[in-house]
């Protein structure tokens, strides 16, 4: 900005605030409290602030309670901040009065300004909190705010990403389901297992983190807007929440319900703390994924080596021709950040003294973030990993051809201690466990083929004559 000021005023008194700032006194105020991170609060938070203020003039109108012509300027204000005309008029710092009361009055001030500029409202100038802010507080509007980014968010950015994931692993597992290849646990060999299966085991974990996603926000989208201060919904017509809910719905396409008991919406952060923690899981299953990916691209001759991983970029500045896993690192990041803002979010959840929770603005920056990142970082690794994957078929070849824990298939019929013996001198004397086992065992070469025969063994069963 160009460094000139006006002179606005609040209750508190006069102060100087940027000649081309669209907000007032009590944005510039939260401005020059709270130098703390830089971090400005999220879009999808402003928009949903947009949405809200929208949303609330139509009912306000409807009501009878606001003109016409005052509503309808701030509907086209609020509209433009929603749909991000004006972000850089919301300068206000994550870490600012607990309640969001700053962010809140950021909102009302600029759609105030705008409102009255535009002229819609005729002579009238538009007050930030006698008109846009009408049978509103910042105590239920913030908690409010929360929800409705929250599930925007996860239903337009996060789910999607995450079934482009899921159907990105089902269509190479089917590729590869006939391929066998060592399973491991304990990361030590294990019974055989086909990529495909592998695979379909990242895919459930993604079918039940969206699960669980898509069922905390049934809960999510209850709204405690007109519970005003407190939860009883002074200043409020008794009617203003239910028909705010509606109106968002038809806006946004997306249902939201009024909540029953307000009281819950503006004292506890239950809701968001829900689906925090089931980002929280979804990203310990991207990190089991990204980590998979990792040990089996290891190598390539010193590590398992079993895939090729698509070569994104060089991976060393001293040694020549290197190249790592940089996707699933990124994740792994990604996803212990996530773990981070779920803590900060529980401890946050906490806070609720009484009839209002005060860690309102991280609870919103945390979880946005969160759902943000696992949308970005999922379309990430099925576009740039898991749809470029490569198997090694010789090195997945050699290692089950000389996995003795394939004798195991024996047990039913030559007993465990025959077989761990025959498991054990396959290992020591570095050879192939069939062998061995037409050495020891007693049994056919013909019946031993067919009983240790690695794809047969990855439909389960007993393998018995």
């Amino acid at each position: 900005m160009s460094g000139k000021t006006r002179i606005e005023h609040d209750s508190m008194g006069e102060l100087q605030v940027p000649v081309e700032a669209l907000w007032g006194a009590q944005t510039q105020r939260a401005v020059e409290n709270f130098p703390v991170s830089g971090q400005r609060m999220p879009r999808a938070f402003i928009r949903a602030l947009g949405l809200i203020k929208a949303a609330a003039a139509e009912v306000n109108a409807g009501l009878g309670l606001l003109p016409k012509g005052v509503a309808r300027a701030i509907q086209s204000a609020a509209r433009e901040v929603a749909e991000g005309a004006h972000d850089a008029h919301f300068p206000i710092d994550v870490y600012q009065t607990g309640s969001g009361t700053s962010s809140n009055m950021n909102a009302n001030e600029v759609i105030a300004t705008l409102a009255t500029r535009s002229g819609q409202a005729g002579k009238t100038r538009v007050h930030p909190n006698d008109h846009v802010n009408l049978g509103q507080s910042s105590n239920d509007v913030i908690p409010t705010a929360i929800r409705v980014s929250a599930l925007l968010e996860t239903g337009e950015h996060l789910l999607p990403a995450l079934r482009h994931l899921r159907k990105t692993i089902d269509r190479r597992g089917r590729a590869l389901n006939k391929v066998v290849k060592t399973g491991r646990t304990h990361l030590m060999d294990a019974m055989p297992l086909t990529f495909g299966q592998e695979f379909g085991a990242w895919s459930a974990q993604l079918v039940s983190a969206q699960a669980r996603i898509e069922d905390s926000l049934k809960r999510l989208r209850r709204l405690p807007l007109g519970g005003t201060a407190i939860g009883t919904g002074i200043n409020a017509d008794p009617r203003f929440g239910g028909k705010v809910a509606k109106a968002l719905s038809a806006a946004s396409k997306v249902r939201f319900d009024s909540a029953d008991n307000k009281f819950e919406g503006l004292a506890a952060q239950d809701d968001a703390v829900e689906l925090s923690g089931q980002l929280n899981a979804l990203a310990v299953a991207l990190i089991k994924i990204a980590n998979d990916l990792r040990w089996m691209n290891s190598g390539p001759l010193a590590g398992l080596g079993e895939l090729e991983l698509p070569a994104l970029q060089p991976g060393s500045s001293i040694m020549p021709g290197k190249v790592n896993p940089v996707i699933p690192e990124a994740t792994v990041m990604v996803c212990a950040q996530v773990i981070g803002h779920h803590t900060a979010i529980t401890v946050a959840g906490q806070t609720g003294n009484f009839q209002l929770n005060v860690t309102l603005p991280l609870i919103a920056a945390n979880l946005l973030d969160s759902i943000h990142l696992l949308g970005n970082v999922s379309r990430l690794l099925a576009d740039s990993v898991i749809a470029g994957v490569v198997v090694n078929q010789a090195r997945v070849r050699e290692a089950l051809d000389r996995n003795p824990i394939l004798v195991t298939a024996l047990n039913p019929i030559i007993g465990y201690e025959k077989a761990a013996a025959i498991a054990k001198r396959a290992y020591k004397e570095k050879r192939p466990v069939l062998e061995v086992a037409r050495q020891d065992s007693g049994l056919s070469e013909a019946e031993l083929r067919r009983l240790l025969d690695p794809a047969a063994l990855t439909r389960g069963g007993i393998h018995e004559g």
